[in-house]
């Protein structure tokens, strides 16, 4: 077949748009190839659990209800503890109980609890301003530090005593006034949860004031002198009679002296 110079030109840019329409002599099209994620990594991240979720439960019978993050307990939540009997309400922070909560035993009756802590937690364990019940006359009401009392508080004791003063570790250490079930009371210092160092205790129902120093819990040198005789329940027969040395102060300061180089 024979072609002019025109018609050849068309002929060749004919079979060139042809061939690039039909992809003869087009370069191949590369895909990107997408990233796949595993799918144990992806069924746990979807398993993540995060925000408000209602109750999960796990294999030993405890169970949680409320907020979660990073698949944590945080924020607002109650936590139900099956082998101990006991609920928590309030505060958590990363799976830890934080801020403020009450924790409850179960009671002998089904689904009744008795609370025995309210207050404040933090890394789970009791931190902060709480009262902790022992017993239906046992409390104590103060400062706590990683689950002990320690700072300032109040403790009612079963047999009616009160202790109000500072403690340290779970005694009282410090100042402090122990008020007895029979009105008489001690004030002065304390030293892993006994009198240690100067105090005064009034002895109320007889009407009569030690004023000394003590070790361990022991009176080792003050004196007794009448206080509130006239209005005590069970008064001494005759009034205590007047200290005669020149310097009391003195007298006892040599004694405390003695006993703290011992």
């Amino acid at each position: 077949m024979a072609y002019n110079n025109a018609g050849l030109y068309a002929y060749l840019y004919c079979r060139i748009i042809r061939t690039d329409f039909f992809g003869l002599n087009a370069m191949p099209h590369l895909k990107k190839l997408r990233q796949v994620e595993p799918l144990a990594k992806l069924w746990d991240r979807k398993a993540q659990k995060c925000g408000l979720r209602h109750t999960i439960f796990s294999v030993n019978g405890d169970n949680y209800t409320g907020d979660w993050l990073d698949n944590k307990k945080h924020g607002k939540g109650t936590q139900t503890w099956k082998t101990h009997g006991a609920i928590y309400d309030g505060d958590w922070k990363y799976g830890k109980r934080d801020g403020y909560g009450i924790y409850s035993k179960l009671l002998s009756a089904p689904y009744e609890y008795s609370r025995e802590y309210s207050g404040e937690w933090r890394n789970d364990k009791k931190h902060g301003l709480g009262t902790y019940f022992y017993t239906d006359s046992a409390s104590y009401e103060g400062e706590w530090r990683e689950d002990q009392r320690s700072g300032w508080g109040r403790m009612y004791y079963d047999n009616g005593d009160i202790y109000e003063g500072e403690w340290l570790k779970d005694k009282q250490h410090g100042q402090g006034m122990l008020r007895l079930s029979n009105g008489n009371r001690y004030e002065g210092n304390w030293k892993y949860g006994k009198k240690n160092g100067n105090g005064k205790f009034f002895y109320l129902d007889k009407g009569q004031l030690y004023e000394g120093f003590w070790v361990d819990g022991v009176a080792k040198c003050g004196t007794v002198t009448d206080f509130g005789r006239e209005e005590a329940p069970k008064p001494t027969v005759h009034p205590i009679p007047k200290v005669l040395l020149l310097d009391v102060q003195s007298v006892l300061m040599e004694t405390q002296s003695a006993h703290h180089s011992e």
